[in-house]
């Protein structure tokens, strides 16, 4: 089974609260360096069957409709072979 991952993160345009709030965080709990900080949401889709030029699309449609409001959020789509992700 290959995995399919889908990459969720609000539009650069767009304010991230929970990201600034993680940001302001981090130097009170001793991690320094960090200029921004971005947070989004990662989803894992086990394939059954091939992950062709159909299934891509299928899976690109679900996360266009379903995973992300494409108002206010960019996604991308990435194949990884489930062995290495383990």
């Amino acid at each position: 089974m290959a995995r399919v991952v889908v990459d969720v993160m609000l539009k650069p345009e767009i304010l991230d609260p929970q990201g600034q709030a993680v940001q302001r965080a981090l130097p009170r709990l001793g991690f320094e360096g960090i200029a921004d900080v971005r947070q989004g949401k990662r989803f894992e889709l086990q394939v059954e069957g091939p992950v062709d030029d159909a299934a891509l699309a299928r899976i690109h449609e679900m996360a266009e409709t379903f995973l992300a409001n494409t108002v206010i959020e960019d996604f991308t789509v990435k194949v990884e072979n489930a062995e290495e992700s383990k």
